[in-house]
């Protein structure tokens, strides 16, 4: 149980990773390569849900290993672990955010647009969270693999976020200053 709740970790990490870039990229309103902009929302939509999966793996697979000693309470309530408290606190946080974001996405129709995208922007802190938990709790912080995984993963989100953030995001900086017709 402990290989596979690393390894699930690992991939949900890939997945989320995954998803915030899939999820800047649909928002800017571009298509990307032959992919129209609906595909994008679908593939960022279907890839979050694969990222809780696995989400959902690991901290159950790490629940049932007796060497993780985690207990239920430490998967709702943050910081009460007893394997390096504040590092499995941040998963616990991380994996708070994940559900309210995904409980108002499959209530987004009766909460409405405005309360979904207020709360929909947790995603933008469930990723250094969840880095965070990675790298302080993860015991294949010292792995070419994992490093790869951060290093590429944190490029990839910053570059994404400066993007993100910069006056030429959308697709026309006309539409940003609202001078479209």
């Amino acid at each position: 149980m402990w290989a596979f709740g690393r390894a699930s970790g690992f991939i949900a990490l890939a997945l989320f990773t995954a998803s915030l870039l899939l999820g800047i990229l649909n928002r800017s309103g571009r298509p990307v390569l032959v992919l129209p902009r609906f595909s994008i929302s679908l593939l960022h939509r279907n890839i979050a849900l694969l990222a809780a999966v696995f989400l959902v793996l690991h901290v159950g697979s790490l629940l049932l290993d007796s060497y993780a000693k985690l207990r239920p309470v430490d998967v709702v309530v943050p910081f009460l672990g007893s394997f390096r408290p504040f590092w499995q606190g941040l998963g616990t946080v991380a994996l708070d955010l994940v559900a309210a974001v995904i409980v108002t996405a499959l209530l987004r129709h009766r909460m409405g647009q405005r309360v979904f995208k207020a709360v929909h922007w947790l995603s933008y802190g469930v990723w250094p969270v969840a880095m965070a938990h990675a790298i302080g709790n993860g015991t294949d912080v010292g792995s070419t693999l994992f490093f790869l995984l951060a290093a590429a993963s944190a490029i990839a989100v910053a570059a994404a976020l400066v993007w993100r953030l910069s006056a030429a995001f959308l697709e026309t900086s006309r539409a940003r200053e609202g001078n479209l017709p």
